[in-house]
């Protein structure tokens, strides 16, 4: 790759001369030196810079494994649901505002596949042990019917499609936080949005897909990606 390059700049003084353009390198007696030094000083930067590129929107392949501390956890006790909150903590205005119909939407644990239960029940209670933030469970499962009526809602609702979605295979969860007894789920809030940050890192240690990571950032998705599940990947 250096040499190519290398004969490629060189190939450019070759025509630079042709047509009478003066080139100078008053440091450097030597051309070709002066070459493989353009090519050493330019390189490297680029190739960090496509590497790092692609690694921002790049994820683990399915079936992700938790690291070992929250490995230790799923392996040491079996983790039950909390409680549901009472139906009018979803039936706000802002609720509302920022998340329609989210009234109407499936928050049965139960309805969760068990291993990516567990794994988000490790989240939210290491996210209270350790950060003090209550997570709140917007919606699990999800019929192909409900996601069909959210993909006529715009790509800022979903871009996904009924049977399209971990969603439907209770792979998927929509959260937020609870703060005085309060639904809080815009990220404008500084304090929600250090909790999603808190939440996605948790997540992927639990070997979560996090859709704080996407193009379209979704911080509070999670899913369990798991092969042959879906034709497509979409949230």
């Amino acid at each position: 790759m250096f040499i190519d390059a290398a004969r490629s700049v060189s190939a450019a003084f070759r025509h630079a001369r042709t047509y009478g353009v003066s080139i100078s390198i008053p440091l450097i007696e030597s051309r070709p030196v002066a070459v493989f030094a353009i090519v050493l000083a330019v390189l490297p930067p680029l190739v960090v810079l496509a590497m790092s590129q692609r690694a921002i929107f790049e994820f683990a392949p399915d079936d992700t494994l938790p690291d070992r501390k929250v490995a230790a956890l799923l392996a040491g006790e079996h983790l039950t649901p909390p409680p549901p909150l009472p139906p009018t903590v979803f039936a706000t205005t802002e609720v509302e505002m920022l998340r329609p119909s989210l009234g109407s939407a499936s928050r049965d644990w139960n309805l969760l596949d068990d291993q990516f239960r567990q794994r988000l029940l490790t989240v939210f209670k290491l996210l209270e042990e350790q950060h003090g933030y209550q997570a709140v469970l917007l919606e699990g499962y999800r019929s192909p019917e409900r996601q069909a009526e959210l993909l006529l809602r715009g790509p800022a609702v979903t871009q996904a499609g009924p049977n399209m979605s971990y969603h439907q295979h209770g792979l998927a969860a929509d959260v937020a936080f609870l703060r005085d007894g309060k639904l809080v789920i815009s990220e404008r809030d500084r304090w929600a949005m250090r909790g999603y940050e808190l939440y996605g890192a948790l997540a992927e240690a639990a070997g979560l897909t996090w859709g704080g990571r996407w193009k379209m950032m979704d911080l509070g998705h999670v899913e369990l990606r798991r092969r042959g599940v879906l034709a497509d990947e979409h949230s």
